[in-house]
């Protein structure tokens, strides 16, 4: 009876604590609606320019590269630095997603130019080299 005494004791004793807080959430979370937005947008804006680029007639995918490059992260940057000036809560994590969406979006614009380009035999109309 004694052996049983001392768990039973134990475990009242550890119920009865008071109950720990937990810690407070975080205001900004990495994964959090807004990230996604500004992970969606980023995207859409650099694909959108590079597209735009290509179909104006800029030539050298570096060129509409870039184009896409500074307006989708010109547009985060924008974002938060009118964030910082009161506007609303400037996030270091935000301008992360800004990044993230802005190399996806000029990725997937980058490997359909390259899927919907004529290869170069196509574009000199010569036949391409026998290998």
């Amino acid at each position: 009876m004694k052996r049983l005494v001392a768990p039973v004791v134990l475990a009242a004793l550890v119920t009865a604590l008071p109950a720990r807080a937990d810690p407070p959430s975080d205001p900004d979370p990495f994964f959090g609606r807004d990230k996604a937005l500004h992970f969606g947008f980023s995207a859409a804006l650099a694909g959108g320019a590079y597209g735009a680029t290509a179909l104006y007639g800029l030539d050298g995918r570096a060129n509409r590269v870039a184009v896409g490059m500074a307006v989708a992260l010109g547009a985060g940057y924008t974002k938060e630095i009118l964030d910082a000036a009161g506007f609303g809560t400037p996030s270091w994590k935000d301008f992360a997603w800004d990044l993230l969406g802005t190399a996806v979006g000029l990725g997937v614009s980058v490997a359909i130019d390259y899927a919907l380009s004529p290869s170069p035999s196509e574009k000199s109309g010569r036949p391409a080299p026998a290998r």
